[in-house]
């Protein structure tokens, strides 16, 4: 899939957003990850044994668990894990571990838009921590629109209400291919391809931060 041209009338605005690798002791890998604020932590474990019933003879099996910031998982969180499992499967060399497990948890800190692509977010910098073989590296960026038609990148949950569609996609570091998409509300095909455009074209300064993110940890551990 060929990265889209972003139509001119839309500037990619991304809220400020912070990262930090390894800050949890018990999983093998973790990271927090913050959108404006929005903040999510992740923790990936494994990996490990897996039970019987859930094992896969030339790969291993990927659970993925998000814990909502009160009361229990719900319907939301279902499907939330359903997309980001998706992206993780997409991406992650599983035919390395035949018949083992890999868990990753999610925990929701707090919630002001754009959660599903934090959590993305969040995913990829623990399995990237955790030292996970992958094809490529991934982030997530969410777009709205608006009642003029106007596309908001990284949208705070207030303009979330406001909008009339909701997407988030998981976007690939080597070509920028869309991995999985998320959808809420109507829209057109038009209006579809420019959000893709402009979802590539935002995910260009995920990924730098990504590097920088990654470059400055291990500078400081030298």
């Amino acid at each position: 899939m060929a990265v889209m041209e972003a139509p001119c009338s839309s500037s990619v605005m991304l809220r400020d957003f912070a990262c930090e690798q390894n800050f949890l002791s018990q999983p093998d890998g973790s990271a927090s990850f913050v959108h404006g604020d929005t903040s999510v932590y992740a923790g990936v474990y494994g990996p490990a044994e897996v039970k019987v019933s859930k094992e896969i003879y030339d790969r291993a099996t990927l659970e993925v668990l998000i814990q909502p910031k009160v009361g229990l998982p719900g319907v939301r969180e279902r499907s939330q894990e359903q997309c980001v499992r998706e992206t993780c499967e997409a991406s992650l060399l599983l035919s390395l571990h035949p018949r083992s497990s890999l868990t990753l948890v999610l925990q929701v800190l707090h919630d002001d838009g754009s959660l599903l692509s934090c959590l993305l977010n969040a995913a990829c910098m623990s399995l990237m921590d955790a030292g996970l073989h992958m094809s490529c590296l991934f982030c997530g960026v969410t777009c709205a629109i608006d009642a003029d038609g106007q596309i908001i990148t990284d949208p705070t949950a207030a303009q979330e209400k406001e909008s009339r569609a909701l997407m988030t996609f998981a976007i690939d570091s080597k070509k920028h291919n869309v991995l999985m998409t998320s959808t809420k509300g109507s829209f057109s095909v038009n209006e579809l391809q420019q959000c893709i455009a402009v979802s590539q074209k935002a995910s260009e300064k995920l990924f730098q931060f990504y590097r920088d993110s990654v470059r400055r940890r291990y500078s400081k551990n030298l």
